[in-house]
């Protein structure tokens, strides 16, 4: 009867971490290393239920003043409970290996509050399982600052060019629609 009693609760949690899992969407599987730390950032506990935009970015890039519409975008958003994740990537032969010097350009150039990761592959075999899935979803980026607009079940329900400006109309509809989802 002991024994009973001690696998019990240990059933429970098992079965209350697989449905954590099961409730978790494919693009939030995983975790990513964060820009500035030695933090990981868990995916699925920082951004499952939110709707969430993902971007990949690259410091040395002609496009990255964007990072300032971003920010703008995420502050506007963010009391509506949206998220945004930059992924740095230099799959376009723009980033920087050494990550301070990326750190520099998002947060001292740019003035960037929400979540940034470390440089990461983003594009062909070698993209990390965020970025397969949203090639899946709907297609990898063709360059940086690719924007993923993603509600709140996990599903891509928009994607934008480089030349998508953060104030654009049709992106800030998206944006809208994902906070509007339901989880």
């Amino acid at each position: 009867m002991r024994a009973h009693w001690l696998t019990m609760p240990l059933l429970v949690l098992m079965g209350a971490s697989a449905s954590w899992a099961a409730e978790c969407p494919a693009l939030l599987q995983g975790s990513l290393p964060e820009l500035r730390g030695k933090e990981q950032v868990d995916l699925c506990q920082r951004f499952a239920g939110k709707p969430l935009v993902v971007v990949n970015t690259a410091s040395y890039c002609g496009f990255a003043p964007q990072f300032e519409g971003l920010e703008a975008t995420y502050k506007a958003y963010h009391e509506k409970g949206l998220e945004m994740l930059g992924v740095p990537s230099n799959d376009f032969k723009q980033e920087d290996a050494d990550s301070e010097k990326t750190a520099k350009v998002c947060y001292a150039n740019y003035g960037v509050t929400f979540t940034m990761t470390k440089a990461q592959a983003v594009r062909g075999k070698d993209a990390i399982p965020l970025f397969a899935e949203l090639a899946h979803q709907s297609s990898a980026p063709k360059w940086n600052f690719y924007k993923y607009v993603i509600d709140r079940q996990g599903r891509v329900i928009g994607n934008f060019s480089s030349l998508t400006k953060p104030d654009d109309p049709e992106f800030r509809a998206a944006i809208e629609k994902a906070i509007a989802s339901h989880p």
